[in-house]
């Protein structure tokens, strides 16, 4: 599988990351499965939370892990922390939390359930509005002076709040997990749109992948099959006709699955370096996996990109 370079440094990882959210509705054996088959098919990255199935996720990949063929080393392996999640309210989100305290101990919760020694990389999951970069930047000194995290970085972050947290850290941040996929384009929608009036004008996310260009972060996008705000998956579905029609155009073409070219769409784009996927069957790895290997022509991309009901100014 083809390889990319983690931020500006020389680490290299598989340009398809296996998300485990999922994980925690697997049997262990099923979950080794998965695991192997990623693996195979030459997926080395790991994406996970400590919110995911509330912990059980992590679990049951620490199980998997330990009864498979695999190693810890064979993994690059990152998990978010910072949502909050009250157990007394069902697990409902009541705040984000970047204090000091909340990093240490969730860290310290997701090595015990994943059964390793070290996070390659931990990312902030969500914006806190009351984060002290100060506060952030002692929790991260702590836990890779203790070996306990080798990298850091962000998810769903905006340049601004890049630029504020990094102006604060000794380290560099390496990552952004943004939402991105075929239906689900707004921070490219309004690049193409520049200078107009229309809704695909508006720049909700601050230049957030061009800004990645410049400070050499790597971009992993998440729900790459989904549409709207996690409403669904577009592939395959009813509601969508004409993008399903031109994925598996191109599809046909290449000897692949139409969610391979929708992974392919994704990096096809300079700002994108990996894709997460979540799919724990087996034969959906195995399809999702080979997009990372084929490369759209401009044409290409931009029909996807229209058929996904886009259009041109």
């Amino acid at each position: 599988m083809r390889q990319i370079k983690i931020g500006n440094t020389n680490f290299t990882a598989s340009a398809i990351a296996f998300g485990i959210m999922r994980m925690n509705q697997l049997k262990v054996a099923n979950a080794v499965t998965a695991l192997e088959t990623a693996h195979d098919c030459g997926i080395n990255y790991i994406d996970s939370s400590d919110i995911y199935g509330h912990g059980k996720s992590e679990e049951i990949f620490g199980e998997a892990l330990a009864q498979s063929s695999l190693k810890r080393d064979d993994f690059y392996i990152q998990s978010k922390t910072g949502i909050y999640e009250n157990e007394a309210l069902d697990y409902k989100t009541t705040r984000y939390d970047f204090s000091k305290k909340h990093i240490i101990a969730a860290v310290d919760g997701i090595l015990s359930r994943m059964k390793i020694d070290y996070l390659d990389s931990l990312l902030l999951h969500r914006p806190d509005a009351l984060m002290d970069p100060a506060e952030i930047a002692a929790a991260f000194d702590q836990l890779q002076q203790e070996g306990k995290v080798r990298h850091f970085g962000v998810s769903n972050f905006n340049p601004m709040q890049v630029e504020l947290l990094q102006a604060g850290l000794s380290q560099k941040l390496l990552i952004n997990q943004l939402q991105v996929s075929v239906m689900h384009t707004g921070p490219i929608d309004f690049n193409i749109h520049t200078n107009m009036t229309d809704a695909r004008s508006i720049d909700h996310d601050r230049g957030i992948l061009d800004y990645s260009r410049l400070r050499h972060m790597t971009v992993q996008a998440w729900s790459p099959f989904q549409y709207g705000q996690i409403e669904g998956n577009f592939i395959g579905n009813p509601k969508f006709p004409e993008v399903n029609d031109a994925l598996q155009k191109i599809a046909d073409q290449k000897g692949v699955s139409k969610n391979a070219i929708a992974a392919a769409w994704i990096l096809r784009h300079p700002a994108i370096d990996q894709v997460i996927i979540g799919t724990m069957t087996p034969a959906h790895i195995v399809d999702s996996a080979k997009g990372a290997d084929i490369r759209l022509t401009a044409q290409e991309w931009y029909d996807i990109y229209l058929a996904a009901g886009n259009d041109l100014p």
